[in-house]
Order: structure tokens, then sequence, then C-alpha cells
């Protein structure tokens, strides 16, 4: 029996508050990538999970280049 690899990454997104729905919606549309908590202030807790730690940066990276992330 094998054992598969399980990476989780969590963070915080800083978010213009009047675009914190629209970029919640792009965030939750990305594979492994799950939204635990929100601010009126425009914060939001990122939980990614997958298999392949690589990915996990690259979904930081697609978030960090979303338009309206501070």
């Amino acid at each position: 029996m094998s054992l598969n690899e399980v990476h989780i990454s969590s963070l915080v997104v800083h978010v213009k508050p009047l675009y914190l729905n629209i970029i919640k919606q792009q965030i939750e549309r990305l594979a492994g990538a799950e939204i635990y908590g929100e601010s009126a202030e425009g914060k939001l807790v990122v939980v990614i999970e997958t298999q392949n730690q690589g990915y996990i940066t690259d979904v930081i990276e697609v978030i960090n280049q979303l338009e309206h992330v501070l």
C-alpha cells in the first residue's frame, strides 16, 4: 500500500472590500482552494489542499495576480 502525499497551506488574502464577492467567486473556482473565513474589511482566509506542492505555489500566484487583491 502506498501513501499519498497531501499538501495543505493557508493564507490571508487582502481584497478591496468593494470587490470581496467577486474575488471570493474567483478563488472558489480554483481547484483545491476553499474560503474558510472573511471579514468586512476585505480579508479572506483561504486553504489550499493538493497532492502536489508545486500546485500550491501556482494557486497562490494566481490569487496574487487577481485584480483588486492588495
